[in-house]
Formats: structure tokens, C-alpha cells, sequence
């Protein structure tokens, strides 16, 4: 996900500095590694603010690591922006003005469009697999929020487990127990290979088809469970693919990929969501420091 993000930036950043860049100066893309822990994202953070010549940081995929730096975002003043993390309280976060722009799902949406999924597939009563985070406790908000408004849609069954638990089978089959149709299940990549991998080693008749949270496809996920999922029923929620029907802009965006990332086939492009949201939001920054005609990070911020 983390080189996706960075791909798509990438991308857009020789877009713009190829037509002059921005107030005529080259917009530059630096990264640094949080390792998806909260303490070294909010040391890079702060890092960036130092520099007066950093305009906005970006963020990765883990929500509870953007949750965790609210509090200096705000107080640092720093344009915050997500191009994947969908928990619920990274916008909707209280401060005002509010430093931080999301382009991407959230759990609110994500939920919504998985119950929906669940609905047109037979499945009334739904059973959900939560990672014990403030992903999941967003996630869980959304989905009870989405089910009040679904008729004749209920949730059976929650239950949670750690990052890196070595199975998920025993909260499976509470929820199977639970008679549910399907299991909506919010995890990223080792998790769920996990669990679709344990799925496929079961009768037949004991899995239950799994709708997915996009955390999957920021990793190996096909790669690790490419077997089980001839065996596993799973269906995955999201915004963009390379895949399917065409259009300029994305042609240009998948050739614009070829020099940066090496990507050709369009099913080669790993986290596609992740390229093209980042690329989408460079392009909506640059677009706000030429309307602010300012690299002063307030302005920007009203210009987003």
C-alpha cells in the first residue's frame, strides 16, 4: 500500500512539475517510514512541520497511526492528507478549522456498500469479524448505523481479534454458530490470509462467503491465499481499478506508472486504490497552493 501511495504521488508530481510545477517552483515528494507506528509517524510528523518548506503530509493505510497524530496535526497546523485510511474519526474529528482532507473511502460508505452487497446476495443476517483498533470500533459504528437503516438486514454476531493472532477459526465459528449468512470481515492482508486460508480447510458446507474491507489489498493477499480462494468465496469493497472499461485519464495514469513503478499490465498494479487516490489528491494540492498563491500551510488548508 505504503509504495502504491508513493507510486501515484509520484505520478502526479512529474505531471505538475512537467507544466511548471507549482507558483514556479518543482513540487517534490519525500518519504519517510512510520512502520505503521504511531510514535515514528508523529516523529515525522513533526520533522515535516520543522521544515518550512514542506506544503502537506500524506498518510498510509493504518488508521489508528492517523487517529493518533490529530492532536499535533491541529497543533502543528499541517495539511493532513489521506488517500486511504477509512476509520470514520480521522475527519470526523471535532477541530475546527480542520487541518485534515480525505480522499478515499470511509467506514461509513465502506459499511454501507458491504451490507448492500450482503442484501442483493440473500444474506439477511450478517455476522462481523473486527480487528480489536480504532478501525474496527469505526467500523463496528458504521455497520450498526447502515443496519438500522436496511430492512430486514441484522447483525448476529461481533467478534474481535489482535493484529497478528495466528488464527481467527474459534471467532469463526462463534459466528457461524450465531447462523449467519455471511461474515463481513475488516482486516488487512495477514489477517485475512489467515482466515480465508483456514475457510478453505473446512467442509463446503461450513463457509460462509466473505465481504471484505479493502485493508486486504494492501499487501499479498492473492499471493498468500491464491489456492484457498478457488475454494473461499470472497468479494472485496472498492472505489478504482485499472481493470475494465477504459478512459483517458486512466490511461494516462497507468503510462504515467511505467517509468516510476515499472507497471505495464493493469493487472499488475498492486493497490491500485492506493495509486490512484494519491494521485488524485497531488493533484488537488497543487490545485490549492496555486489558488492560495502561498506555500503558508493555513492557506492551503482554505484553499483545500
Amino acid at each position: 500500500s505504503a509504495q502504491a501511495i508513493h507510486a501515484g504521488a509520484q505520478v502526479a508530481a512529474s505531471e505538475i512539475n512537467a507544466a511548471g510545477g507549482v507558483l514556479g517552483r518543482p513540487l517534490e515528494i519525500v518519504t519517510t517510514d512510520n512502520r505503521g507506528v504511531p510514535a515514528r509517524a508523529l516523529n515525522n510528523l513533526r520533522a515535516a512541520a520543522a521544515d518550512p518548506a514542506v506544503v502537506a503530509v500524506m498518510c498510509g493505510k493504518y488508521s489508528p497511526v492517523a487517529i493518533d497524530l490529530l492532536a499535533d496535526i491541529h497543533r502543528l497546523q499541517m495539511p493532513y492528507l489521506d488517500p486511504w485510511a477509512a476509520a470514520d474519526p480521522i475527519t470526523d474529528n471535532g477541530y475546527a478549522p480542520n487541518f485534515v482532507f480525505r480522499l478515499s473511502l470511509r467506514d461509513t460508505w465502506a459499511l454501507q456498500a458491504m451490507l448492500r452487497h450482503a442484501g442483493k446476495s440473500g444474506a439477511k443476517r450478517v455476522a462481523l469479524l473486527l480487528p480489536n483498533s480504532d478501525w474496527g470500533r469505526s467500523s463496528l459504528r458504521a455497520a450498526e448505523h447502515a443496519v438500522a437503516r436496511e430492512p430486514g438486514q441484522e447483525i448476529v454476531g461481533i467478534e474481535w481479534y489482535n493484529f497478528g493472532d495466528p488464527s481467527l477459526l474459534l471467532q469463526y465459528r462463534n459466528l457461524r454458530a450465531a447462523r449467519a449468512q455471511a461474515l463481513l470481515l475488516v482486516a488487512n492482508e495477514q489477517e485475512a490470509v489467515t482466515l480465508v486460508n483456514e475457510l478453505a480447510g473446512l467442509p463446503k458446507t461450513e463457509r460462509l462467503p466473505v465481504i471484505a474491507h479493502w485493508g486486504l489489498t494492501g499487501g499479498r493477499f492473492f499471493a498468500a491465499s491464491q489456492a484457498a480462494l478457488r475454494e473461499v468465496d470472497v468479494s472485496v469493497v472498492q472505489t478504482f481499478s485499472f481493470l475494465g472499461k477504459s478512459d483517458p485519464a486512466k490511461a494516462a495514469l497507468l503510462a504515467g506508472l511505467r517509468p516510476i513503478a515499472g507497471y505495464g499490465d493493469p493487472r499488475a498494479v498492486a493497490s491500485p486504490v492506493g495509486v490512484a487516490h494519491a494521485y488524485d489528491l497531488v493533484h488537488l494540492l497543487a490545485r490549492a497552493i496555486g489558488r492560495a498563491g502561498s506555500t503558508e500551510r493555513p492557506a492551503i488548508r482554505a484553499a483545500l
